[in-house]
C-alpha cells in the first residue's frame, strides 16, 4: 500500500515506519527535516515541510493520494481540521493517533475498553485529543472521512526511560539516592514497547472494518509503580531502590509540570482490554516485556553518555520531597 506518515521519527512512528517498510508498504515520511534520535528507515521516501503550513504542505504533496495516512503529530482540533481539508478525497484511510489518557480518569471500571467514556478533567493534552476525536468522527458521519482512531497508552523505546523523571531517576538509583513514587506505589500501569505497538498499528492499514472506529493498542502486561522502579533498578545494575511515597497532589503542587501526567494519567490504575484490535489483527502479540525493554534502554543510555542528563532543578525538587516525606532514620 501507498502510505504517508506525518511525523516519522517519534517513539511510535519510527517503529511503525520500520515495520511498514519491512512489510513491503511504499512509505513516504513527511517531517520538518530536523535531526532526530530515530532515523527514517532505508527505503522510505522523505518529504520536508512544516505540516502546520497548509500552502507548503500542499506544494510538497501536490496531487498525490494515499491508501493510508497516519498523523502522529496532530494534537488540537485545528490540526485535524487541516488534515481533513488536506486529505478528504485522497486518503483511503486516515489514522489519528489519540491517547489512552483520554479515557475516563479515574476509571469507573477496569479493564479499560473502547466503550469506556472519554473524560479527563485533569489534563489539557487529553481533553484536546478528545476534541480531535469529536471533530474527526463528525467528519466521518457527515462526509465519510475515513478515520480510524488509535489510542496508545504509555509507549516507549530504547531511547526513553519510562519513569516520571527519566534519566534523573536512574541516576538517583545508581548513586543510592531515594526516588519519589506517587501515591503508595501500588497503582497499576501498562507499558508498551514501540515495536509491539507497531504490529497492531501497521496491521490495521487498509482494514475497511476499522474505518469509523477506535482501537486501544497496548501491552497486556501491567505492573505496580514500585515494581516498575525496582525493574529499572535491576536493569541499571543498581541496588533495590529506596522509595519515598508522596501523594500525587503534593507532587503536582511541588512541580506543576507533573500535574497533567500524574493527576490525569499515572496516578490511576490502568489495565486495558485489547480484544477489539486483536480481532482485526490476530497476530498482534506483545513480545517485549518490560524486563527486556528496560535493559535495552539502559544499554542504549550507557552507550550514549551524552543522553545521560540529570535535571538539576528537578533533582532539587526531589530532594525536598524526600526530606519532607521520608520516614528513613
Amino acid at each position: 500500500m501507498n502510505v504517508l506518515f506525518i511525523g516519522g521519527s517519534g517513539v511510535i512512528s519510527a517503529a511503525a515506519a520500520e515495520l511498514a517498510v519491512a512489510r513491503g508498504h511504499k512509505l513516504t515520511v513527511l517531517n520538518r527535516g530536523e535531526s532526530a534520535l530515530r532515523a527514517v528507515p532505508d527505503g522510505a521516501e522523505v518529504l520536508t515541510a512544516d505540516v502546520r503550513d497548509a500552502a507548503a504542505l500542499g506544494s510538497v504533496l501536490g496531487d498525490r493520494s494515499f491508501d493510508v495516512v497516519v498523523d502522529f503529530v496532530a494534537f488540537t482540533p485545528e490540526h485535524v481540521r487541516a488534515d481533513i481539508a488536506q486529505f478528504a478525497g485522497r486518503a483511503g484511510q486516515y489514522l489519528f493517533i489519540s491517547s489512552a489518557s483520554a479515557y475516563q480518569k479515574p476509571p469507573a471500571a477496569l479493564p479499560v475498553r473502547e466503550s469506556t467514556p472519554l473524560h479527563n478533567p485533569f489534563w489539557q493534552y487529553s481533553r484536546d485529543k478528545i476534541a480531535c476525536e469529536d471533530v474527526l468522527l463528525a467528519a466521518y458521519r457527515e462526509q465519510g472521512f475515513p478515520v480510524t482512531i488509535i489510542r496508545p497508552s504509555h509507549t516507549y523505546d530504547r531511547t526513553q526511560i519510562a519513569l516520571l523523571n527519566g534519566w534523573t531517576d536512574i541516576h538517583r538509583m545508581r548513586t543510592g539516592q531515594p526516588v519519589v513514587v506517587h501515591g503508595d506505589g501500588t497503582s497499576l500501569w501498562t507499558l508498551t514497547h514501540s515495536t509491539d505497538f507497531a504490529k497492531a498499528l501497521v496491521g490495521l492499514f487498509g482494514r475497511s472494518q476499522a474505518i469509523g472506529d477506535s482501537f486501544t493498542i497496548t501491552s497486556d502486561e501491567y505492573l505496580p509503580w514500585d515494581a516498575i522502579y525496582a525493574e529499572y533498578a535491576r536493569a541499571a545494575g543498581a541496588p533495590a531502590p529506596t522509595i519515598v511515597h508522596v501523594s500525587s497532589d503534593t507532587m503536582a503542587a511541588a512541580n506543576p509540570e507533573w500535574s497533567g501526567p500524574l493527576l490525569g494519567d499515572r496516578s490511576h490504575s490502568v489495565i486495558f482490554d485489547n480484544t477489539k484490535v486483536k480481532a482485526l489483527v490476530p497476530d498482534f502479540v506483545c513480545s517485549t516485556p518490560v524486563a527486556l525493554g528496560f535493559r535495552e534502554a539502559i544499554a542504549w543510555y550507557d552507550a550514549h553518555p551524552e543522553q545521560q542528563v540529570v535535571d538539576a532543578v528537578l533533582n532539587a525538587t526531589l530532594d525536598r520531597l524526600v526530606s519532607a516525606h521520608s520516614t528513613l532514620s
